[in-house]
């Protein structure tokens, strides 16, 4: 029996897997990859698919996961914990550049409607890609990487009135009030169900499915949860993929999202590979080609509105202009949701076959380029934010005034403290105890703010710019400790304190072992990174339970710590270090506590010379537990009582066999 679909599945997996291989050698996103194979594979290019239907439906399924992940991973919690971000640097980007280009559309002659929806198309920037390019350089946690995710978080959120929206503004309905009033009603009905499922419903569901321990009934049921909300909301005229977000949502709030979003994810890049081969499939490379010059010039257009206007949601969030160019520098392209509402509109007649391609084309074109803006785009900032230095002055404090331009107190042999996260937080503790003078330099407004109003002398700026280094006194510290989590800004930061003194001890917090060697080139006195940190700290704790001498503990550690962590690389390397000999000194006992439950009269309620535990078991007691006192002289007349918890010494093996005596007979 021959499935026809079957060979175009087959000729789309192997050409994406060959595409993207060659791809993953230039170190271009997979997306780029998938793209790429539809364009070659579609009836523009070597029209090797026949059933190009049956492969659009593969990409309405992956639609649905995909948006079903995202309801899933959308938490209420984290979102508070950026909202400020999310909503004002979000609505600021999305609404300003809707505006810019609908005024552009309507100086081509387009309609109102039409205008409007391709900012709409415009205003999305892609979650897939751009997350991923700043996860692999190590940079979600900067400052620029938090704006960029807060932004992308209110794109995938707003999409969703997006599509609500887009049949209205096609004029499908004479009486716009009635329908603006029927989706109301019908949001509000799907709101109601979304809260009463995922108060009620769904967890006391996953949670029989849970307790009878079959991954497939989980699986099952996690779908049927997923696909039956898609087709509740499109039985009510709404979109599948505003039910398969809400079906994600609804699980999110349940114990159980992380295990459901773990066994979904398999399928759902399965099959978001046949949502973005099938875009890849709609682009007309003739039409690209003898439209370049002008698919070109709306491909600049784009990155220089999107850009500028994500640049200024930045600045509004009052970081500083470099890293709102950094910013600017992520969010540029066109995203993967807006060819989900570029579906919409087509079918509401909102986008012409023309203006389709050139929205492709354009969409394609940004995403291509992408990997390569932001794997340059320190350096673009840097170029363009010169001219303007100007605009990078700090907001000085007293902590005597909320004054934000009072002057600083006179600072000598201080503290500076770069980054007031945990570490910063720490250090600042720690120097404010032993009454030693500090500043603190932050990015984020907020906590700039915050602090200065809790007595903190801290200073809104970034630490890059010798500017600001000089402004807090840096040739009179002592110390600097830089606790960021931008690697190549603290590179610069080394670099500029080096530039005004060389005489400071430098401090500087990483992540990882491979950032310090180039840290210390660059001037760093100290470097600790952090994966080996906790590296040091579980090891340590491993020889604490094998009773290993504190003193040769902690020579250990001093010993990794003077050869820069490099024993820890090469571990095995070195026959001859001190390390090799480690395991000889570990000591063949254990300490155990262990609970009597036998009542056997040969040791419960029996001194402990008569019940001889010593000689029987090998094991020594050294204190027992009894209710709420802790017994610490024992001696021979000592007696053991059942229900005590018994602290004893033996080796590993004769503890075993004693605790098996305690719990007495099966």
């Amino acid at each position: 029996m021959e499935i026809p679909l079957l060979s175009d599945i087959v000729i789309i997996l192997g050409l994406a897997v060959v595409v993207i291989l060659l791809f993953q050698r230039f170190k271009l996103p997979t997306i780029l990859g998938f793209l790429a194979t539809g364009v070659i594979a579609g009836p523009h290019g070597l029209s090797l698919i026949h059933a190009t239907h049956d492969i659009e439906i593969l990409a309405e399924i992956g639609v649905i996961l995909l948006l079903f992940i995202i309801g899933m991973e959308f938490s209420l919690k984290q979102l508070a914990m950026i909202k400020r971000t999310v909503l004002l640097g979000g609505t600021t980007q999305v609404l300003a550049t809707i505006g810019l280009v609908a005024l552009v559309m309507q100086l081509l002659n387009f309609t109102w409607s039409e205008s409007v929806f391709m900012g709409f198309l415009i205003a999305l920037s892609s979650t897939a890609i751009v997350l991923k390019l700043l996860q692999d350089r190590g940079e979600i946690n900067s400052p620029q990487g938090r704006v960029v995710l807060g932004v992308l978080i209110f794109q995938d959120i707003i999409v969703v009135p997006m599509m609500l929206l887009t049949p209205l503004m096609a004029g499908g309905t004479e009486d716009i009030g009635t329908a603006l009033l029927l989706m109301g009603l019908k949001g509000a009905f799907v709101i109601v169900f979304v809260l009463i499922s995922a108060r009620y419903l769904v967890p006391r569901l996953l949670y029989l499915v849970a307790k009878t321990k079959s991954k497939e009934l989980f699986i099952l049921s996690v779908v049927v949860i997923c696909f039956a909300v898609a087709w509740l909301t499109s039985s009510l005229g709404l979109s599948l993929a505003l039910g398969a977000f809400m079906a994600g949502l609804i699980i999110s709030e349940s114990e159980y999202s992380h295990q459901a979003t773990s066994n979904i994810l398999p399928f759902r890049e399965i099959f978001t590979s046949f949502f973005f081969v099938s875009i890849g499939m709609l682009l007309n490379f003739g039409f690209l080609l003898q439209n370049l010059p002008l698919i070109l010039f709306f491909t600049a257009l784009t990155f220089l509105l999107k850009g500028v206007v994500a640049t200024v949601a930045a600045r509004m969030l009052q970081y500083p202009l470099r890293i709102s160019l950094l910013v600017g520098l992520s969010l540029f392209q066109v995203g993967e949701f807006a060819f989900i509402l570029s579906k919409t509109g087509i079918s509401s007649g909102l986008l012409s076959e023309e203006t389709y391609q050139y929205f492709l084309s354009v969409s394609l074109l940004t995403m291509a380029v992408t990997p390569f803006v932001i794997g340059s785009y320190r350096k673009l900032a840097d170029y363009i934010a010169t001219p303007f230095s100007s605009l990078q002055e700090p907001m000085p404090f007293n902590h005597q005034s909320d004054d934000a331009h009072s002057p600083l107190p006179e600072l000598d042999d201080h503290i500076v403290i770069i980054g007031f996260g945990i570490n910063g937080r720490n250090v600042a503790k720690a120097a404010r105890h032993a009454k030693i003078p500090y500043v603190i330099v932050e990015l984020n407004a907020v906590t700039v703010k915050h602090e200065r109003k809790l007595g903190e002398p801290i200073v809104y700026g970034d630490a890059v710019h010798p500017m600001i280094l000089s402004h807090i006194n840096m040739y009179k510290a002592r110390v600097v400790v830089v606790a960021i989590s931008d690697p190549e800004a603290t590179k610069r930061i080394i670099a500029t304190v080096r530039e005004i003194s060389d005489k400071v001890h430098i401090i500087v917090r990483t992540r990882f072992l491979q950032e310090m060697e180039e840290n210390y080139r660059l001037g760093a006195d100290e470097v600790i990174p952090e994966e080996f940190e906790t590296s040091i700290e579980i090891f340590t704790r491993v020889l604490n339970k094998y009773l290993m001498p504190r003193d040769s503990i902690e020579a250990f550690t001093q010993m990794i710590r003077s050869d820069n962590y490099e024993m820890l690389r090469s571990i095995t390397t070195n026959r001859n270090s001190d390390t090799s000999k480690l395991a000889l000194d570990l000591p063949d006992i254990e300490v155990a506590s262990l609970r009597v439950f036998t009542s056997d009269p040969e040791v419960v309620n029996r001194p402990l010379l008569d019940a001889d535990i010593r000689s029987r078991f090998q094991i020594t007691v050294v204190a027992i537990k009894r209710a709420e006192q802790t017994l610490l002289n024992i001696n021979a007349q000592t007696q053991i009582q059942q229900g005590d918890l018994l602290y004893v010494v033996g080796k590993p093996g004769d503890v075993v066999r004693f605790n098996n005596f305690l719990k007495g007979p099966l």
